[in-house]
């Protein structure tokens, strides 16, 4: 999501949004099949340029760079963000979101200790995270 914005104004961006939020409801072949099926349907749109006139000479920048940026990072990090189906025996969530609301309370906790050492922080870190804290 960071380089889609919640609104696209593209048909291309509204597929590549609708694709990325089945992220965590499906896997990993089926997600990089429907990928490579979007990348088939908007290749060419991706490759579109813009003839720029403050540019240097003989650049043409790609036009679609926000979404050129989000494909790339969905293809660079496929293989780690389906972590969590290869190793089911841990347990691990397949969002972030339970950690979202856990980072205020950390720094909040942290915070009184201002003047504390480092390995102290740590320590009181992996207190709160073990739920001891």
């Amino acid at each position: 999501m960071k380089y889609l914005t919640r609104k696209p104004k593209t048909e291309a961006g509204c597929e590549l949004r609708i694709l990325s939020l089945r992220l965590t409801k499906t896997d990993e072949a089926t997600f990089s099949g429907l990928l490579k099926n979007w990348h088939e349907r908007w290749g060419k749109f991706l490759l579109e340029r813009t003839i720029c006139s403050s540019c240097k000479p003989n650049r043409f920048p790609y036009t679609h760079r926000k979404l050129r940026a989000a494909y790339r990072s969905l293809m660079t990090n496929l293989s780690l963000l389906f972590t969590y189906q290869r190793y089911p025996e841990l347990k691990i969530p397949n969002t972030t979101n339970c950690l979202d609301g856990m980072f205020s309370q950390l720094k909040n906790r942290l915070n009184v200790h201002r003047g504390a050492r480092q390995q102290f922080r740590y320590k009181l870190i992996l207190e709160i995270l073990n739920g001891k804290g």
